[in-house]
This record gives structure tokens, C-alpha cells and sequence, in this order.
């Protein structure tokens, strides 16, 4: 009597980290087309670039009681910082200030402060070539420093 072998195995639902894998590789390749379909498309709105309508270039002196003072080009005060207040006017300056130091760059070239027509602010340092986009970090932040450009309002 002939006898029948069945190799067959019974079918098995996925396991789930099969599962989960295939959700996984699913996801990745949808990522994946929409990445290159859209890289073939040219932005449709052009935004005119924004235009400077205040500067002001100043240098920062560390005062010995731990105040910072902000000086204009022409030497005029434009703010005292006290010490412990104004921690992202610190932070910031300071950063860039370190910047120069490892570059082993002057440290009296000003920094400056610039507001555009669209409401926007940053501060560069032509030194280093560097630019802080001040918006980036909120209002909050960007307002600490739209204060020592007068009649500046943070959007």
C-alpha cells in the first residue's frame, strides 16, 4: 500500500515582527517615491528676498562686575546687560565670539544687527561669515534682541 507523504505545511499567519516589517519597508518606500516625485517639481511661489531696513553694528565688551556692554561704532552705549539677565543675548554673542577664538580671528570687527521689511532679524558676523536667523528661536528670543533697534516689532 502506497503511502502518501504530505510535505506541505499547514499556512501560519504572519508573525507580527513580520508584520511590523513590512509596515516598516511599506512606509519607507512610500517616503521614498514621494521624495522623488517632488524633487522634479519647481517651487510654485517665489518669495521676493527681504530687504534691509535697519541695522546696527556693534561690539560687545565684557565689564568686570560681569555686566556686558553693547557699543555702537561710534562708541555710544546701545545696552548694558546685567549679569544673569538676558541669557540668549549672552548665549548667543558668546557663541559667536567663540567662534572667532577657535578661528583665531580678531575680536574687534562689530557684529550686526540687522531688521528686514518682512519683520525678520538676524545677526551676522562678517568675520566668520556666520548668521543667526533670530525668528528660528521664537519670538521671545528674537524680541530680546529687537529692542536695541528702535522701533523694531517682532512677527
Amino acid at each position: 500500500m502506497p503511502v502518501e507523504l504530505n510535505f506541505r505545511r499547514p499556512k501560519q499567519p504572519p508573525s507580527p515582527q513580520k508584520s511590523a516589517l513590512l509596515a516598516v519597508a511599506g512606509l519607507l518606500g512610500v517616503t521614498l517615491v514621494a521624495v522623488f516625485l517632488g524633487r522634479g517639481q519647481a517651487a510654485e511661489t517665489e518669495e521676493a528676498p527681504a530687504r534691509a531696513v535697519a541695522t546696527l553694528a556693534f561690539h560687545a565688551e565684557d565689564r568686570p562686575d560681569g555686566a556686558i556692554d553693547l557699543l555702537a561704532e561710534s562708541g555710544r552705549l546701545v545696552a548694558r546687560i546685567a549679569p544673569g539677565q538676558d541669557g540668549f543675548i549672552r548665549g548667543t554673542l558668546r557663541g559667536l565670539a567663540q567662534a572667532r577664538q577657535r578661528e583665531g580671528l580678531s575680536r574687534l570687527p562689530p557684529f550686526t544687527l540687522t531688521r528686514f521689511d518682512n519683520g525678520t532679524l538676524s545677526l551676522d558676523d562678517a568675520v566668520t561669515g556666520r548668521r543667526v536667523a533670530l525668528q528660528a528661536f521664537g519670538p521671545t528670543n528674537a524680541g530680546a534682541f529687537a529692542r536695541l533697534l528702535p522701533g523694531t516689532e517682532v512677527r
